[in-house]
């Protein structure tokens, strides 16, 4: 397996195109034979085929991944720098940023968010890595009114899987301007339609009501109208925030609400739809 990651790594950091788009190949076909479970009865095999008569393998269930020496032996590599896939996908990323917007550059951009997004739900301590600004900022980069729609709605996703249960992050994201930088975007008339609709979404999931992390996540060594700036730094030491929203302190839906309605008119309807749909098992007290 450290051979393959080896391989892939090296494709990553080339500025080629192609050797990128190999290295995620790599990836990508690493992962499914993790997490995608192999059809072997002839029972299996005739539930799996896909109209075309080709067979479509489906994702192994949690338990048994649990119990896979090789996702196991995967997910162990992952707690260190060298083997970690995710930072090897945001300095791929950096690189891609760093070469402007054209049509095979924005499908790289693409096709490594999506990869991204995978790493971090298959190993969530990865997460943390996004509590660094650098890091963050990136993220935020890509949602700039100049990114493709592709590129932005992909952005937005990845955006909610680096939250996803991370308090200390959404903290980071909101002291980077992250609330600016998604209202702006969902403000500028030449946003698209898709990119807007991921932009609601993602204002629906950050409005849900925060609970403390049972555990931390093990760190990962890492080595239209106002405009947030390019990678801008934190403003620390404003002595706004109470101990309770501390860096580690999670927030209400009501103290969210206050937040993004300094930069979006009419929070009280999303909330109000919130609390009624309570989408993605929310629950209001």
């Amino acid at each position: 397996m450290e051979n393959l990651l080896s391989l892939s790594f090296d494709y990553l950091s080339s500025f080629d195109g192609v050797k990128i788009r190999k290295g995620l190949r790599q990836l990508e076909g690493l992962l499914a034979q993790l997490c995608l479970s192999r059809t072997t009865t002839a029972a299996e095999r005739r539930r799996s085929m896909a109209p075309n008569g080709v067979s479509k393998p489906g994702p192994k269930d949690l338990a048994s991944l649990s119990e896979d020496p090789a996702f196991l032996e995967f997910f162990k590599l992952q707690e260190g720098f060298e083997w970690n896939v995710a930072i090897r996908l945001i300095s791929c990323l950096e690189r891609l940023l760093g070469k402007g917007s054209n049509g095979q550059n924005d499908l790289l951009l693409v096709s490594t968010l999506d990869l991204l997004r995978g790493i971090l739900l298959i190993h969530p301590p990865s997460r943390a890595l996004f509590a660094r600004e650098i890091y963050m900022n990136l993220l935020l980069d890509l949602l700039d009114p100049s990114s493709c729609p592709a590129v932005q709605s992909s952005a937005v996703l990845t955006l909610v899987t680096a939250l996803l249960d991370q308090p200390n992050i959404t903290r980071c994201f909101e002291n980077l301007d992250g609330l600016l930088t998604v209202t702006s975007l969902f403000k500028n008339r030449a946003t698209s339609r898709e990119v807007k609709l991921k932009l609601v979404e993602f204002l629906y999931f950050y409005l849900m009501p925060e609970t403390a992390p049972h555990a931390g996540p093990e760190k990962v060594d890492g080595g239209g109208g106002l405009q947030r700036s390019p990678s801008k730094a934190s403003k620390l030491g404003s002595g706004s925030r109470s101990k309770s929203e501390g860096e580690e302190g999670t927030r209400t839906t009501d103290e969210k609400q206050r937040l993004l309605g300094r930069y979006l008119n009419n929070v009280e309807d999303l909330v109000e739809d919130l609390k009624e749909t309570a989408p993605f098992g929310a629950s209001f007290g």
